[in-house]
């Protein structure tokens, strides 16, 4: 008898989580406009051509000339203790004292993400995001089957006053943050506000997740101390880094400082999830801190991200509609812009794809109901001639200059 002649009972179905949640909206923009001749201002890509390729190398080459037996073996979960030492430094000396046993290294700080959406969400739990917020939090959080709530605010960021009164409402167990150069809109929140919201959280019960990808890459103005360094966020407060931005993201190297008790039940869902993060990585990035210098490294890449950023400021005027407004931010990689409101720039992007440019709408960057006239731009992957190129395009698009 074959298949063929006997009932075939199909498969069973993905999990219902795998189902709710779709894929991200920047990575489908990215496969789409892969072509050369697109200028794509869609991706959070840091610039390549300022990749430290030879210390990176030569770091590299070290560990694996003076030690290959470790350096391809198995690891420790928690982290190579010289990585960790290294980033509890650099922490310490910014203002939060940290030891190395304080810190678990993850790969990439999306996985921080995922593992602490594992070991702090039960399905139905709500979670507090901003509004709009990093799209691949909302994806994590969605995963975990968490109610996923956006906290109102403005310019500056997330409403301290607002937050308050959707954690009497909601009891949510955390806050998602991204309080400095945030993904999508560029801004940076208030240090008065970032102590009312630890206040928040030590009056009213609520982990902050604190996510910090882009804050070494400060063009102009005074460096905002952490959330987690306010009286009350202490005991509370889960600080989130990486080297993508600043060192490269194929290292695919984070890291997360959080209190013991987190902490460790992270480490075992790491376990479960990878059982560690690739040894010749952590190793090469602890010796690239110990023989080169990260910060002189990280200072040149924002200088060239700021002249990148200057001149699509001087650009947007003339590329995008009459009545619209964005943000100047001072420092990271992305500029958010608003539209007039009878623009939907989700609709728009087709036909500014046919122009060779491209950007992210902003309506994927949203919990609640989207601002469909919003979209993320990417100043820093190209040079400022081909940003002045890209705007004359996008303006094409918008059907503001000639085709």
């Amino acid at each position: 008898m074959t298949v063929a002649e006997v009932d075939v009972v199909p498969a069973p179905p993905l999990a219902a989580r795998a189902r709710a949640v779709g894929g991200s909206a920047v990575r489908d923009i990215l496969a789409v406009t892969a072509r050369p001749e697109v200028i794509n201002f869609a991706g959070g890509l840091p610039a390549p051509e300022l990749f430290d390729v030879d210390g990176i190398a030569d770091a590299y080459r070290a560990v694996l000339t003076e030690a290959p037996e470790r350096a391809l073996q198995y690891s420790t979960t928690e982290g190579e203790p010289g990585l960790r030492g290294a980033l509890a430094g650099r922490m310490s000396v910014r203002g939060l004292p940290t030891e190395a046993d304080d810190v678990l290294v993850t790969t990439g700080s999306q996985q921080a993400l995922s593992l602490l959406a594992t070991v702090l969400v039960e399905p139905g739990d709500t979670v507090l995001v901003e509004s709009p917020c990093y799209l691949a939090a909302l994806q994590a959080f969605g995963f975990a089957g968490a109610r996923v709530v956006a906290v109102p605010g403005d310019g500056d960021g997330l409403d301290p006053a607002a937050l308050e009164e959707l954690v009497v409402r909601e009891r949510p167990k955390l806050l998602y943050t991204v309080p400095t150069f945030q993904n999508p809109t560029g801004r940076t929140l208030p240090a008065a506000r970032r102590a009312a919201i630890a206040s928040v959280a030590a009056r009213r019960g609520l982990w902050i997740v604190e996510d910090d990808p882009y804050g070494e890459l400060r063009f102009e103005g005074e460096r905002v101390p952490w959330i987690a360094t306010y009286p009350g966020a202490e005991d509370r407060t889960v600080l989130l880094g990486s080297f993508s931005k600043v060192m490269a993201p194929g290292l695919r190297l984070g890291w997360l400082r959080a209190p013991g008790a987190l902490r460790r039940a992270c480490a075992v869902a790491k376990q479960a999830a990878d059982l560690h993060t690739p040894t010749v990585n952590q190793l090469a990035a602890a010796r690239y801190l110990a023989d080169r210098d990260l910060d002189a490294h990280v200072r040149r890449v924002a200088g060239v991200y700021r002249e990148r950023r200057d001149a699509m400021l001087a650009g947007l005027a003339d590329a995008l509609p009459e009545g619209s407004a964005w943000s100047r931010p001072e420092g990271g990689m992305f500029l958010w812009a608003r539209l007039p409101s009878s623009y939907d720039t989700t609709e728009l992007l087709a036909r500014v794809v046919r122009q060779d440019v491209a950007y992210v709408p902003g309506a994927p960057f949203y919990a609640g109901e989207p601002d469909r006239s919003t979209l993320r731009l990417c100043f820093v992957t190209q040079t400022p001639e081909e940003i002045g190129e890209g705007l004359r395009r996008l303006g094409a698009g918008f059907g503001l200059l000639g085709d």
